[in-house]
């Protein structure tokens, strides 16, 4: 077995001694294992859980949305919940919403585009994550040219203003070998598990740094697609963001552990670790998320003999809906109807009704107390 060896490096120079996948062996220890073994089962209940939903798509729908606000926070690209969700239901449109809330709806687009390029290609590649990257910057580029002069830097306290603390590799064709390399790790059957090969893949794509921008979130997404490919999760409705944003210092400090010092243990034990504690919280949110859809529709059915199941998982699909929504479900055709329809959800309390100029938005404050608890 090879011996982990330590890589020269310098942040001032383009990295290009970064080592090509698989890493050694070795790096994989007892306390990994056991810590691998938390995640994996708390992955399995999760993937299980899933299988819950009338419509495991509507998760998605849902959850993604926070994925996104989280994974694009991560960058400094700050929205609030009540923004968003105007901007999903269409309260608000895309092409007049600002900047940061573009930013959010391009990822969550990137999401469902890499899941459904997955699910129709079967095949995880460099394409898929190109895909990811034009959606996100709504950009036709692909992997940044050999003469692009791309540099990171860190503006916080710890570091003076402006240096640089990473220099990912660069030069003719070199960004492309490591591309494939990294994809034919993830695809070829070695001796890691597909979550560790997750782990060190994440590590890998943010060290090659493939495209000129957007490369953190399109990473994020490629880490819940390849759960997908692999069988690990059903639907990508991990919600891994929150806890790296929740951990964001430790995050960047183990990544650059691995290239400062091949140091692969904290980085695989802080995303396993991420991994496990995501799951549960998903699962605790689809968990409560599935009780009150029952006891809103137990409730609204007792009272509303056009309150159907169908119109329950509507309302259920995202936070902020729509007049034009009900109407198309019940099949309440005058505006009469769709009026008393929408009064008697507000008296009952299903929905609450806000008003914003001409605008009218209905609101579902049980599926916002728990996508935001």
């Amino acid at each position: 077995m090879n011996k982990l060896k330590k890589t020269a490096f310098d942040r001032n120079l383009p990295f290009n001694a970064l080592p090509d996948l698989p890493p050694p062996e070795n790096i994989i220890d007892k306390e990994i294992l056991i810590k691998w073994g938390l995640a994996s089962r708390a992955l399995a209940e999760l993937n299980k859980n899933i299988m819950r939903i009338p419509n495991p798509l509507m998760l998605v729908n849902t959850i993604s949305l926070q994925e996104a606000q989280s994974s694009t926070a991560i960058e400094n690209i700050f929205t609030t919940e009540d923004e968003l969700y105007k901007a999903v239901s269409d309260t608000i449109k895309e092409d007049s919403a600002n900047p940061a809330i573009k930013e959010v709806l391009r990822y969550r687009e990137a999401l469902w585009g890499g899941y459904n390029a997955l699910v129709k290609k079967k095949v995880f590649d460099k394409t898929i994550a190109i895909k990811i990257f034009q959606q996100i910057k709504n950009t036709k580029q692909g992997i940044r040219p050999p003469q692009s002069q791309v540099i990171i830097k860190r503006g916080q306290s710890e570091f003076k203003s402006g240096e640089i603390i990473y220099t990912p590799p660069r030069g003719e064709e070199i960004v492309e070998k490591k591309m494939n390399n990294l994809f034919r790790f993830l695809n070829e059957r070695n001796e890691f598990d597909p979550l560790l090969k997750m782990v060190i893949g994440h590590y890998q794509f943010e060290a090659i740094h493939p495209f000129v921008d957007g490369n953190g979130r399109t990473g994020r997404i490629l880490n819940l697609l390849y759960l997908v490919d692999q069988k690990l999760l059903s639907h990508p409705v991990l919600y891994l963001s929150k806890y790296i944003i929740n951990h964001k210092n430790d995050y960047y400090h183990c990544l650059s552990g691995v290239t400062q010092r091949s140091a692969w243990k904290p980085w695989i034990l802080f995303m396993l670790r991420a991994v496990e504690g995501t799951s549960q919280i998903t699962n605790q949110k689809i968990d409560e998320i599935l009780a009150q859809m029952d006891s809103t529709h137990k409730y609204a059915n007792s009272k509303l003999k056009w309150y159907s199941l169908e119109l329950n998982q509507a309302l259920f699909s995202q936070p902020y809906v729509k007049q034009k929504l009900v109407g198309e479900i019940t099949g309440a055709r005058s505006r009469t109807t769709l009026t008393k329809y929408m009064l008697q959800l507000t008296e009952l309390g299903v929905l609450s009704a806000h008003e914003e100029g001409r605008e009218v938005f209905y609101v579902n404050n049980d599926l916002i107390r728990i996508l935001e608890s």
